[in-house]
């Protein structure tokens, strides 16, 4: 089994995103990385932290990329545990379908955790888009 990894397709929903094709709940932006709210949350305050130059994900970025991307992880990471009071972060990344990738747009997932309260899953569910808003405020102020 020969295992090809396809080239970065820049019709996926993060670069349209990018484009200003698609509207998001913007938490943070930069030359290089844009922070936003996943619009299907797993839980309270989950967002997304993508690099501005395509790359399918980890396995073909650039180096100088990620690093700019892993500062703004951390960045958004630190504001969201302040801006909900969240007793953890889980920060996830995945590369390649196998992996459980969806979106061919490198980025990493950052979400409050609470103590006993379990990971929602990825169910498809559009969130609230009110609520989404004041998810958005709460970690743009705690930046």
């Amino acid at each position: 089994m020969t295992n090809t990894v396809s080239p970065y397709a820049n019709d996926n929903i993060f670069a349209k995103i990018l484009r200003g094709e698609i509207p998001c709940h913007k938490i943070y932006e930069d030359d290089d990385v844009l922070a936003f709210m996943d619009v299907m949350p797993q839980g309270t305050g989950h967002s997304l932290v993508i690099p501005k130059q395509g790359s399918r994900n980890l396995l073909d970025a650039d180096t100088q990329v990620l690093g700019k991307l892993i500062a703004a992880t951390q960045k958004i990471a630190i504001a969201a545990k302040k801006a909900f009071d969240a007793d953890g972060i889980t920060i996830m990344q995945f590369n390649e379908t196998a992996a459980g990738q969806t979106v061919f747009h490198l980025h990493f997932h950052i979400i409050p955790r609470f103590d006993g309260i379990e990971l929602g899953g990825h169910t498809g569910k559009m969130e609230d888009q009110e609520v989404l808003s004041a998810n958005c405020k709460k970690i743009v102020a705690s930046l």
